[in-house]
């Protein structure tokens, strides 16, 4: 009997471990799209600190990233609990933010293409100007990477909280945790990884000798040196892409009206000979972009409109 309730109890456990799991799973799919713009803007914001501060600074930003998770996550679930009916507004905010953060980056990067490059510019020469305090720099960058993470956390979190809602409250401890642990070591291990990239292919195109492995190194080692900016405007641009559709996934979800328009979309596509399958799958995904592009139009146009209000006033 004793031995019988063990097993059941064990069973229990591999059953709520195995739900544990899958829901972690889809969370981390849900929280995917924000860690593309994650890593791009960690690994920029490493840029003009030197090589040998590199992995000091990443490091201290990941602990920051600690920090904000030890604040995040308990504040996230103390919502869920004693406001459970809140999470789809901070869900629906949340998304809008996405959008709103994509379309700026778009705009910016469109109609203020030289402000961007003249800013890149002041770092490099801050760097290779003795005069100036490069630790100050250093912690000027590190203060604002770690805001940065406080804003991307918050909304990894939530959209990961938004999964298990309907959870009871310790499977919802368990995901939400799983996910601020997984994405913060993946990120900046991932963000490690980037910044070292090139450091680590001009060390293998300064291997001497004449051998073909040697030789072969030195190829490696050039072929990463080229590909490391090609991987950071890679992540930059997927990054900013998955804002949109994932925010606008989280809002097509909250109106009712935009995702049964998406649904009618998918099936009116399947019945489409040869490619209906292909478009139906693609769909929702281009839906959820279009509608994460207007949502971040319109917030970036009331921001705008809000902002010159206040400096007109001042």
């Amino acid at each position: 009997m004793a031995a019988g309730s063990l097993l059941a109890f064990l069973d229990d456990i591999a059953s709520i471990l195995d739900d544990v799991s899958v829901m972690t799973k889809v969370a981390a799919k849900k929280t995917a799209g924000v860690l593309g713009d994650d890593l791009a803007l960690n690994a920029q914001q490493v840029s003009g600190v030197a090589a040998e501060r590199e992995l000091p600074v990443v490091w201290a930003v990941a602990k920051g990233s600690f920090i904000n998770k030890l604040i995040l996550v308990p504040a996230a679930l103390a919502v869920s609990y004693f406001a459970p009916w809140t999470i789809t507004p901070l869900l629906m905010v949340g998304g809008a933010f996405l959008c709103f953060e994509g379309f700026e980056k778009v705009a910016q990067k469109i109609l203020h293409a030289e402000d961007v490059a003249a800013q890149s510019k002041v770092i490099e020469l801050a760097v290779a100007d003795p005069k100036v305090d490069l630790v100050a720099l250093e912690k000027d960058k590190i203060k604002g990477a770690i805001r940065t993470d406080f804003i991307l956390s918050a909304e990894i979190i939530v959209i990961a909280l938004g999964t298990v809602s309907t959870e009871i409250f310790s499977k919802q401890i368990t995901v939400v945790s799983a996910i601020a642990l997984i994405m913060t070591v993946g990120v900046y291990g991932l963000v490690a990884g980037i910044v070292k990239l090139d450091d680590f292919g001009l060390h293998l195109m300064l291997k001497k000798g004449q051998s073909f492995f040697k030789q072969l190194q030195r190829k490696i080692g050039q072929k990463l040196l080229s590909f490391a900016p090609i991987l950071m405007r890679t992540l930059t641009i997927v990054g900013t892409a998955a804002m949109f559709m994932v925010g606008g996934s989280i809002i097509g979800h909250g109106v009712p009206a935009l995702h049964h328009f998406s649904e009618r979309v998918s099936a009116n596509l399947l019945q489409l000979p040869a490619i209906g399958r292909t478009l139906a799958f693609i769909s929702p995904i281009l839906v959820d972009a279009f509608i994460g592009l207007i949502v971040g139009a319109i917030c970036v146009g009331v921001f705008e409109f809000i902002k010159k209000l206040i400096l007109k006033k001042h």
